[in-house]
């Protein structure tokens, strides 16, 4: 199976605590015509409630973020909706937090500031027809009966 192509625009959530960095990150988005921002979300629960109304193909979500942290929302959003491209954007360079973003789920973690033609270019391949990879929890501990 191959990518799904559609001449409509990748549609994408993006979800940050920090208003300024949220408002230019949709401009960026929106600049580019294969892209479309459907929804902005101020939190972690928010941009899963987000999810779940508008079905993006795409999130974009900081780590760091307040009611539920984005590492948990990756989770559960990875979870719920297998299909989805989830991007962990964050302004924190340390390599744990970005081992726990992509354990969660995550299909890319970009620094803010390096990130743009990575971002963009993964968002615009966001549509899989087949869900990523997941690692059992049980690999990582060691089964244990």
């Amino acid at each position: 199976m191959g990518e799904f192509k559609d001449s409509a625009p990748v549609r994408v959530v993006i979800a940050d605590d920090d208003g300024v960095f949220l408002e230019s990150l949709g401009v960026l988005i929106e600049a580019q015509p294969e892209l479309k921002v459907v929804g902005a979300a101020r939190d972690g629960l928010e941009a899963i409630e987000l999810t779940a109304a508008l079905e993006p193909d795409a999130v974009v979500i900081d780590p760091h973020m307040p009611r539920l942290d984005g590492v948990t929302a990756i989770a559960r959003l990875r979870r719920d909706h297998p299909y989805i491209c989830l991007i962990a954007l964050t302004g924190d360079a340390a390599p744990a937090l970005h081992q726990a973003a992509g354990e969660a789920g995550a299909d890319g973690v970009f620094v803010k500031g390096e990130f743009l033609d990575k971002l963009l270019s993964r968002l615009g391949s966001a549509r899989v027809t087949e869900p990523p990879a997941v690692v059992s929890i049980e690999r990582h501990l060691g089964h244990r009966a």
